[in-house]
């Protein structure tokens, strides 16, 4: 069955992972106050990984952990985990619905990166279009120069890493397959949460008053018996999206599902209206709006030009 057959479906799995990242985002920003970040960022993956490879097992697939490309592997897992964690540190002072719209700059930030690294033509309208999408993050952060925020800027920061990180996946996909890409995802992750406990998981570095440091230099197992249930929920909901998110690249056009996972910001303006009372601006509405307007049109000018780089890079 051609993939084109399999567009409903695609649509469904992808709807299905957004949603299911956002329920992730939230138990992130629900337990901030009650764990530490790497504490976090170590349990989901240590939980995701070990799906990893028992669904490997099950499917008699090989784990292969050569790569071809060393450096490059592991400037990806760099800029991969911190990524994330600027991200995660977002949710403890904004809203689901803001930190996942200021995250969608990364297609943005990869068309320029494609142009930089993989030398693809970006024409004049795909120009405008990155241009535009940027004028909707700036609307979104609402900056007073006078006395920003910088911190607002850690989605942002997060989807220049993210970027980096994807248009790294793009050319290493030539020869590591996406289960080896995974594990050095998540192998790595694991590696540098360890040693952050190593050298600050007893606390010995949290002198703030600030939630945001607080949750980054916590003690960990601070409150185990409260935090470790949600970190195990998170590990398994967060491998269920991705399951869903890969399922729907591989069952259907990605140029069509790709469109669909601007549905997380919709999914993340729900939820944190459920779970955090939080309602969106209009600012934030007109801000987004160009945001998702912007990336759809980069996706639709790639399809056409057959240089899909943005379309065929899944944003989680």
């Amino acid at each position: 069955m051609s993939t084109e057959n399999n567009n409903p479906k695609g649509i469904i799995l992808i709807l299905l992972g957004m949603a299911f990242f956002s329920i992730q985002d939230s138990l992130i920003k629900f337990i901030s106050e009650d764990a530490s970040l790497y504490e976090l960022y170590f349990g989901r993956t240590i939980v995701a990984f070990t799906l990893l490879l028992i669904y490997l097992k099950i499917s008699s697939q090989k784990l292969v952990l050569k790569t071809y490309y060393p450096l490059l592997t592991i400037t990806r897992v760099i800029c991969f985990f911190f990524g994330f964690s600027f991200f995660y540190i977002s949710l403890t002072f904004m809203s689901l619905a803001m930190a996942n719209a200021l995250f969608f700059s990364s297609p943005f930030f990869v068309s320029i990166l494609a142009v930089v690294f993989l030398k693809e033509k970006v024409g004049v309208r795909r120009w405008l279009a990155i241009t535009v999408g940027f004028i909707g993050v700036y609307i979104v952060l609402n900056p007073n120069f006078k006395d920003f925020n910088y911190m607002k800027l850690a989605p942002v920061a997060c989807a220049l890493c993210y970027a980096v990180s994807m248009t790294i996946t793009k050319y290493t996909s030539k020869k590591d397959n996406v289960y080896t890409q995974m594990s050095h995802l998540y192998i790595g992750a694991i590696i540098i949460s360890v040693l952050f406990f190593i050298f600050a998981g007893k606390g010995q570095f949290n002198t703030f008053s600030d939630p945001t440091f607080q949750f980054i230099f916590r003690e960990w197992f601070y409150n185990p018996s409260f935090a470790w249930p949600f970190i195990i929920a998170m590990g398994f909901v967060g491998a269920f999206s991705f399951y869903c998110v890969f399922s729907a690249y591989s069952v259907a056009s990605p140029s069509v599902v790709s469109l669909f996972e601007y549905s997380l910001i919709i999914w993340a303006i729900i939820i944190g209206y459920i779970l955090f009372d939080d309602i969106p601006s209009t600012r934030t509405f007109v801000g987004v709006t160009l945001i998702i307007t912007a990336g759809i049109y980069i996706y639709f000018r790639e399809k056409v030009r057959d240089q899909l780089i943005v379309t065929d890079t899944p944003n989680r």
